[in-house]
């Protein structure tokens, strides 16, 4: 083999791993960027559960907990109001509508079905005549999918749309051609936000960090000589590396929601 051959061998095998270098250190990056983006996108449906939980828990006892144990013990022991707000819409003797909103506490529920899934309704978009449903008890829906159909004086027939997802829990009992006031509910159903067989024990725990926990304050304090309460529940160690408490953009921070010296709830990646 003479040295023309010997160097383009040489080169070839230079190319060849140079090029898988590139490759690697390439894929490499793109690994990591997506291992970031489905970790954080699991810590923060977490601290949205665990936001939602809080919530329940502070309007049923007064205050908040710093406590995992006495969350999940909440969670999956106590029972709460199972509560329904309704609209009724009336006409003004001088062709305005006032609005009002009625809550309704329809006995008790767990509190777990109270924090993972949320009730819905569809009322009346307006005065007119039912002409029927489109959906039947126990089916599926989808947001933008036809409820009901409603004529309204001449105009052609309306069929509002479903505004979230969820399943079909009632219909009223309003029959075909019966007339329906504005804001009546036709249509009750509902949706699992939240993972229903999530493990509520391992709550406080941080995605995709074992062994870690996420910081929890709690706090009554005093606002305008008013006894509050306050909450904030964030990740002690991000796995982005951009996410610092130093960082001057609030979004660049640990993933956390509520303050310790506001009354808010709020996240940081909302």
């Amino acid at each position: 083999m003479n040295l023309t051959k010997i160097l383009t061998v040489v080169l070839l095998f230079l190319s060849l791993g140079l090029g898988y270098y590139l490759y690697s250190g390439i894929q490499e990056v793109i690994d990591t960027t997506e291992k970031i983006k489905t970790t954080e996108e699991a810590i923060i449906e977490k601290l949205r559960l665990i936001r939602e939980a809080e919530s329940v828990y502070q309007e049923q006892n007064g205050k908040y907990t710093a406590s995992w144990d006495s969350l999940a013990n909440f969670i999956e022991t106590a029972k709460v109001p199972n509560i329904q707000r309704r609209e009724e819409i009336k006409q003004k003797a001088y062709g305005g509508e006032e609005v009002i909103v009625h809550v309704d506490t329809l006995g008790f529920i767990s509190a777990k079905e109270r924090i993972f899934k949320k009730n819905y309704t569809m009322n009346a978009t307006d005065n007119g005549t039912f002409l029927g449903f489109k959906v039947k008890v126990g089916q599926e829906v989808v947001k933008n999918m036809k409820a009901y159909t409603l004529r309204v004086g001449s105009e052609q027939p309306k069929e509002p749309p479903f505004q979230e997802n969820g399943v079909v829990e009632s219909l009223a009992d309003v029959k075909e051609g019966q007339e329906v006031s504005k804001g009546m509910i036709l249509i009750n159903y509902s949706n699992y936000v939240f993972n229903k067989n999530t493990d509520v024990r391992t709550l406080g725990e941080v995605p995709g960090n074992p062994g870690a926990t996420f910081d929890i304050f709690v706090k009554k304090i005093d606002r305008n000589g008013l006894m509050v309460d306050v909450i904030e529940v964030k990740d002690p160690k991000p796995i982005n590396p951009l996410r610092k408490e130093s960082n001057d953009q609030k979004t660049r921070k640990p993933l956390r929601f509520g303050s310790r010296t506001d009354v808010a709830t709020a996240g940081n990646w909302e």
